[in-house]
Parts: structure tokens; C-alpha cells; sequence
């Protein structure tokens, strides 16, 4: 006797799935978001058979070929116009390729992609589509001419309807096509709200399938919950090709696209950009937003050489010792480790002499930039040390190493495109943890094995 087809729950907010139905999702915590969906037919256990109709057997179009066979020149890529986005893209915007790039509201997602979408319409024999469901044509408008992105070829629609989208794409024949953002577009014919599991799983579908049928490469633009992730279902992330992530704080002009899921390049690659008056210009070399503008080195502070994924990035760490105000001295960490930070202090106070158990310390990054590598270790236990004795560290000096609790200080990857990157700024002095032979012309190089022997070399510049 055949089973009776088993019912099924599935939340209309992240598309998770359960037997029966329950009053919260456990997967993003909607209330009263789980819908009874269609029966799932199972096969019987004593035939193994299901009972579903069997698909008939159709003769492909396309045969298949030997992947020998098979030309690669759909997978050249293009240039976008933007050399940040290129970078993380995987050297620019393959043909055919749809791109999903999330973010929280106002860290300027759309602007961004309106530039993206001038600078694409500013090359000779290309046009494209913007098309926005959030904004009305006068206001896109307002903002393009603000940041300077009019162009003739670039094309605007405010339109929420997939279909009529369609229509405009066939009517116009853009080269590069730009849909902000994917919840608030509807595919008629389809039930459910837009940004709902069944309307946005249904529009990433037919844009993507217009994507690798007519080798137009599309931008959409996604919004994330408020834990960081791409709103709507998982399946969204796995229909298109690239997730990229744009980040910022409000409180920062920095912005920051990082690639999560790319089928064409690495997702290590990291674009800055900064957020400005005139819109989001990008930052080909950051390295200058992270360092103070300063003459003489003052005490206190130490510049390192942070890794954001594979990109060199020099930061500055300052730090401040005074006496404590009340009996309990306070640690204060900004842009750091807060637990790594007081753990360095302990080591200079156990290991080197410093005294710092009787001091209010303050360490912090220039320029609003967050990092998390223990690279930095180094840095911040100098920049103390440079506090405590008012005593600057010489100049162009880079501090690179990991410190442990024994004192020792440990070696960090990549160290040589570090150094490299510190030469190429003009640095002349680099202090890095021993073990490793390595030469970089114009860059003096020294080695120390422990904290104390790194205060006691720069002892000896004093």
C-alpha cells in the first residue's frame, strides 16, 4: 500500500522546510511565516518506485561534446570600467554572468552600481539597463547628476513587473543590465509577496536563465537580514554566479566589497572604495586612508602591514598610556582585538618590564579601519612601549610579527608581499620575526625572535 503524500511547511521568509507547522521558524525567526506547500510524493517502500509520472526521454538540441571540444571565449572577461570591482570579479564581468551584490540599506549599494552603470555606458558600442523597483526615474535621476553619471547610453526604467523588464531589455538590447533590487521585483503568474521565497526564487530564475541565454551579464542588487545575510532563501545564492558583499560602517566613509561566492575568480580579493559628497570613488591603493598625515613620528605609534584576504594594506596603530583615573586602570581598544589587545599589554608587563598594570591604555587604528589578524601583535606592543617612554619609533619604520604569551614573537603568512608593499610606500626599515631569509631591495630588514629583543633594537636608534 503506497504512503500518503507527506505535507510540508516551508517559511515564506528564508524558504526552510519543516513536517509540520510551527509558530516561529527556527532558521530566522519569523513568526507565523511557515505555509503549508504542496504534497511531496515518496516512493513506496515495497516497489521502491515512485508514483510520480515518469518523464518522457527527449532528444537534446544541443548534443552533448568532449569539454575538449568547447569554447572558452564565453568565459573572457570584460571590463567594467571600475577597477576595484574588477579586481574582486576576478579581472572584470564575465558574459553571461549574474551577479548578486548584498548589503545593508544606505552603505550605498545602488549608488555604486549606478556608477558601475555610467562608467560601463561612457565606453564606446555599450549600453545599459538600469532598472529600479525602489526608487522613482526622477530620483535615480537627481543622484546621477549629483555624482556625475549621466550618460547618453545609460538607460533607466522604474519598473517592478518581470515581464514588462523583459520587454525592456528586448526593446533597448543593453549590453549590461543592472536590477535594484531583487525583493521588490514580481514575476506575474508566480503566488506570493514580493521578496518572498516563491517570487524571489522565481525572479533570480528567469534573470538568470536571460543571462546565460543571451550572454547579457546582470547586477542585482539584494538586501541582507539583520544578522548579515542575503535576505530572502538560500536558493538565491546558489542560482547566480557571484555573491559579493558590500560593507561599511556609518560612522566610517570607508566601504569595503568582498567577494563570498565567485565561480569565475578567488574570493579573497577585497575592492575599497569611500564614500564621498560627489558618490563612491574607488581607493586603488588604501594604504594613505589608514595613515595619519603627519611630518616627525610621534610616540605611540607604529605602522603596520595588515592582510585583507590577499591585498597588502598598510595601517597605522596608535596607542596612549596615562595615569589611571580611578584605582581599576582601563583598557580601550578601537579597531582591534578587544581581548588580544589587553593580552599583548600583559606580556610586556610579564616578559619585558614594561609596566603596565598601572596604566590607562588606549590603542587604536587610524583612519577607521578594522583588523582583526594577529599580525598587528607587534605593532600595538611597540606603540605602548613608545607611549610609556615618549619616545618615538624611527621613521619609515614597519612592525610586522604575532606575539605569544612566552614573549616570542611568531611568524605571520605572507610576509614577503608585506615587505613588498612597505617598500613600494617608501619604507626603509621593517622589524619582522626571525626564521625566515628574505631580501627586498630598498628595505633594511631586521629579524628579532622576542618582544624584548624588538624594544632593545629600537633602543638602540634612540
Amino acid at each position: 500500500m503506497a504512503k500518503k503524500p507527506r505535507v510540508i511547511h516551508t517559511c515564506s521568509e528564508c524558504g526552510y522546510s519543516s513536517p509540520k507547522w510551527l509558530g516561529r521558524c527556527p532558521e530566522c525567526g519569523s513568526w507565523g511565516t511557515l505555509q503549508e506547500s504542496a504534497p511531496v510524493v515518496t516512493a513506496t517502500r515495497a516497489t521502491g518506485v515512485s508514483s510520480a509520472p515518469r518523464a518522457a526521454a527527449l532528444t537534446p538540441q544541443t548534443p552533448a561534446r568532449p569539454i575538449t571540444t568547447i569554447d572558452a571565449a564565453a568565459t573572457k572577461t570584460v571590463r567594467s570600467g571600475i577597477g576595484e570591482l574588477d579586481r574582486v570579479l576576478g579581472n572584470g564581468v564575465v558574459p553571461g554572468s549574474v551577479v548578486l551584490m548584498a548589503g545593508e540599506p544606505g552603505v550605498g549599494k545602488s549608488t555604486l552600481l549606478l556608477e558601475v552603470a555610467s562608467r560601463w555606458a561612457a565606453i564606446d558600442g555599450r549600453k545599459a539597463l538600469y532598472v529600479t523597483a525602489e526608487e522613482s526615474a526622477g530620483q535615480v535621476r537627481g543622484r546621477a547628476e549629483r555624482t556625475g553619471a549621466l550618460r547618453e547610453r545609460l538607460y533607466l526604467a522604474a519598473e517592478s513587473n518581470l515581464d514588462i523588464v523583459f520587454g525592456h531589455v528586448e526593446q533597448i538590447k543593453p549590453s549590461l543590465l543592472i536590477v535594484d533590487s531583487v525583493q521588490t521585483m514580481h514575476a506575474p503568474g508566480v503566488e506570493g509577496v514580493p521578496g518572498g521565497v516563491a517570487q524571489s526564487r522565481a525572479v533570480t530564475a528567469a534573470l538568470t536563465t536571460l543571462a546565460k541565454t543571451t550572454h547579457l551579464p546582470i547586477l542585482l542588487v539584494g538586501h541582507v537580514t539583520k544578522d548579515g545575510n542575503v535576505a530572502g532563501p538560500r536558493v538565491l545564492e546558489h542560482l547566480v554566479d557571484v555573491v559579493l558583499n558590500f560593507e561599511g560602517d556609518r560612522q566610517s566613509s570607508l566601504r569595503m566589497l568582498r567577494g563570498i561566492k565567485n565561480r569565475f575568480g578567488a574570493t579573497d580579493e577585497v575592492g575599497c572604495f569611500e564614500q564621498t559628497a560627489e558618490g563612491i570613488r574607488e581607493v586603488p591603493d588604501p594604504s594613505g586612508l589608514f595613515l595619519s598625515h603627519r611630518g616627525r613620528t610621534p610616540d605611540g605609534s607604529a605602522v603596520t602591514v595588515a592582510m585583507d584576504g590577499v591585498r597588502p594594506m598598510l595601517a597605522e596603530v596608535q596607542a596612549l598610556t596615562v595615569d589611571p583615573v580611578n584605582k581599576s586602570p582601563r583598557r580601550v581598544v578601537t579597531g582591534l582585538d578587544g581581548n588580544r589587545v589587553p593580552m599583548v599589554l600583559a606580556v610586556l608587563q610579564a616578559r619585558c618590564g614594561q609596566r603596565t598594570n598601572d596604566k590607562d591604555a588606549y590603542v587604536a587604528t587610524v583612519g577607521g579601519v578594522r583588523i582583526t589578524e594577529t599580525a598587528t601583535d607587534l605593532a600595538v606592543a611597540l606603540a605602548t612601549w613608545s607611549s610609556l617612554h615618549e619616545t618615538p619609533l624611527p621613521p619609515k619604520t614597519v612592525v610586522i610579527g604575532e606575539v605569544g604569551l612566552a614573549g616570542e614573537i611568531r611568524r605571520v603568512p605572507n610576509l614577503g608581499r608585506r615587505l613588498q608593499e612597505a617598500a613600494r610606500l617608501g619604507y626603509e626599515h621593517a622589524i619582522v620575526p626571525a626564521g625566515e631569509s628574505l631580501q627586498v631591495p630598498g628595505l633594511r630588514i631586521e629579524q628579532v625572535a622576542t618582544v624584548g629583543q624588538a624594544i632593545a633594537t629600537l633602543a638602540q636608534h634612540e
